[in-house]
């Protein structure tokens, strides 16, 4: 009786040991080890990014206070800002590979953060009361963005980059992308819709096939170097080629918006739009926030909502400083063009945002605008021969 009994009792708790072993993976799988792992890699990064670019700024600022000669790139501290910037995208780049892109986007307002506050320290940027109330605004919700992001996890394998690239949902989703980035291409090129918002909304789209990709990109070489070769997939080198593409016509209208409106305007709106997309782009893609339950996901919201307050107001709070440039008038000068001859603008464009000096820019007041001219007087000769020169300058002599 007992013989006969056991092979039975054996072969019933066989079925519950592989039950045991099949939920394991998806207990680890879903752990908040390595979400914690990418959003220090992300922040990390940020940081070494923000002093390599505030060491980069003070080495041309100690240049140009200086008598050295010498250009920007043979100072030993933009070298060292150089290397510490590729560094920091390093630790960026292999954040995407652990943790959520929901998760990893958004915790680029540490950058804004972090060089905001260098700036304080390192730099003597003047700060008000009202900036360090933006800059709690930003730490608080990257708090509630690293404690509330999304948790899902799933190894970066060809196999499954394939089938989300495949999915209907992320079908739609690039469909929808894609109409809306040619109205908007159309719109900027045909029409001169030079407005910040439209420039920054393609940098956006473009940035959220850029982290897409990155995040593909990066999971793939993890996987390979834990011991599981993915580089032999071609969906890994056409993932390569698209972020390599997207990020140097991304950077291409970021130049663009630069040279038509100010930084801080494209720092806080750009942050904001390409958040924002690329969460969307995240959920579609990865399904980020497969599993999370309505709280996380508000909590989550409300986190970003803080932080783009945060980083939209310590933005604002830094306004740009107009450099002085002289004015001088050509017309006294024989010989040398006018800025109305010809259409040839040899002076300063005056526009509406322009103020001069010390003096404020108002439309009521033309005479702001009118150029400062030497005393001139024509010279008359009696003889016709003579070629006479047309404008001769006073000089003005002290009387013995």
């Amino acid at each position: 009786m007992e013989g006969g009994s056991s092979p039975n009792l054996q072969l019933q708790q066989l079925p519950l040991a592989t039950a045991a072993v099949s939920v394991q993976p998806h207990t680890d799988s879903f752990s908040y080890k390595e979400n914690l792992i990418g959003a220090l890699l992300a922040i990390f990064g940020h940081l070494v990014i923000s002093i390599a670019l505030n060491l980069q700024k003070y080495s041309h600022i100690r240049l140009a206070g200086s008598k050295d000669p010498r250009a920007y790139f043979k100072t030993k501290t933009w070298w060292c800002g150089l290397f510490l910037l590729v560094l920091g995208e390093l630790g960026v780049f292999s954040s995407y590979a652990f943790a959520p892109l929901s998760l990893i986007v958004p915790l680029s307002a540490v950058s804004v953060i972090a060089s905001a506050i260098i700036g304080i320290i390192f730099i003597k940027e003047k700060w008000k009361p009202k900036d360090f109330l933006s800059c709690g605004l930003a730490i608080v919700g990257t708090y509630l963005l690293i404690t509330f992001g999304p948790n899902s996890h799933e190894k970066m394998t060809g196999e499954n980059i394939t089938r989300h690239l495949v999915s209907w949902p992320f079908l739609l989703y690039m469909l929808v992308e894609i109409i809306i980035f040619c109205l908007l291409l159309y719109f900027y090129k045909e029409k001169n819709a030079n407005y910040i918002v439209v420039i920054l909304l393609l940098v956006a789209l473009l940035g959220s096939m850029t982290v897409v990709t990155v995040k593909a990109v990066a999971g793939m070489i993890v996987v390979s170097i834990q011991g599981n070769l993915q580089l032999d997939y071609p969906i890994f080198y056409i993932m390569l080629v698209c972020m390599i593409a997207t990020a140097i016509f991304q950077a291409t209208f970021l130049a663009q918006a630069s040279q038509l409106y100010d930084s801080s305007q494209i720092a806080s709106i750009g942050y904001i739009l390409s958040t924002t997309v690329a969460i969307t782009a995240g959920a579609t893609f990865y399904l980020d926030f497969t599993g999370e339950d309505v709280l996380h996901i508000c909590m989550f919201a409300l986190g970003c909502l803080i932080a783009f307050l945060g980083v939209f107001l310590i933005t604002r709070n830094r306004k740009k400083s107009v450099p002085f440039e002289p004015y001088i008038s050509m017309d006294a000068m024989p010989g040398m063009l006018n800025m109305h001859d010809k259409g040839i603008a040899v002076q300063p464009d005056l526009k509406a945002s322009f103020s001069y000096g010390a003096l404020e820019n108002n439309d009521n007041m033309p005479e702001i605008y009118t150029p400062a001219t030497l005393p001139i007087v024509q010279e008359q000769h009696g003889s016709k021969g003579v070629s006479v020169p047309p404008y001769r300058v006073l000089e003005h002599s002290k009387k013995e």
